[in-house]
């Protein structure tokens, strides 16, 4: 019987990863697509559908998807989807800033209204949060790429504002105007990056207790499991022992 309980563990453990792995998927080729409409569907031409290309190719995203993807785009029948940002605040205080791109308005508002409520937060109005974060571009490489003495001259040299050396990544942030210039910079020195986007950074951090931590967390894992739901952006200070305590 253990056995056979192991085995049905790792096939439940697989069978999250991937549904997980195809909700990605889903939500990277939700961008593609209306990035491609927003403008042409050539990357080269398109700095949206370029970041989105970057983003599914660094989750391994294959070819065929995103083709498939491009070419929705230019099916006029398709469904058409509106970005919508919501802003809110989650246990503690914390600022909340959640992007969606949803195919019906009411729903997602309904459905992020809900998951904020059910984990002891509130969604609040446009502009509620935003003024508590910067727009910005984020470049990040794996941290085996180079000391963080060599990043960060790379980084100035290269015209980022900033960059946050940790055990993992290099993070690089700029302008969001100057993403393109600063990426093609460092793509010449270190080859492509692991990620290029757009975020919103937080201006500064609210402290987060063990109990509003682990409610802040779960809400945030809520939201991302939405499928609407693109990015979520918070602006809390958690300790490494909840963290741990949360991903085991």
């Amino acid at each position: 019987m253990a056995g056979h309980s192991q085995f049905k563990n790792i096939m439940f453990r697989k069978g999250a990863q991937d549904k997980k792995r195809a909700q990605m998927f889903s939500k990277l080729a939700r961008e593609i697509t209306v990035a491609a409409k927003s403008g042409l569907p050539d990357p080269t031409m398109n700095p949206r559908l370029r970041l989105a290309i970057q983003a599914a190719r660094a989750q391994n995203m294959p070819k065929d998807n995103i083709e498939r993807a491009i070419r929705k785009s230019q099916d006029t029948d398709g469904e058409g989807f509106a970005e919508v940002r919501y802003e809110g605040f989650g246990p503690g205080g914390v600022g909340v800033i959640v992007e969606t791109l949803t195919d019906n308005r009411n729903r997602t508002a309904g459905e992020v209204r809900a998951i904020f409520a059910k984990h002891g937060g509130n969604l609040g109005e446009t502009g509620a949060v935003s003024f508590m974060f910067t727009r910005c571009g984020l470049i990040e490489y794996p941290a085996g790429t180079a000391s963080e003495e060599a990043m960060l001259e790379a980084a100035i040299e290269a015209g980022a504002d900033d960059c946050v050396s940790g055990a993992e990544t290099h993070e690089l942030y700029c302008q969001a105007d100057e993403l393109h210039a600063v990426a093609g910079e460092l793509d010449k020195r270190f080859g492509e990056p692991t990620a290029t986007r757009i975020v919103w950074r937080p201006q500064t951090l609210t402290p987060t207790d063990a109990e509003g931590g682990e409610k802040l967390i779960r809400m945030i894992e809520a939201l991302e499991d939405n499928d609407d739901v693109q990015n979520v952006y918070a602006n809390f200070d958690i300790s490494e022992e909840v963290l741990v305590r949360l991903s085991a």
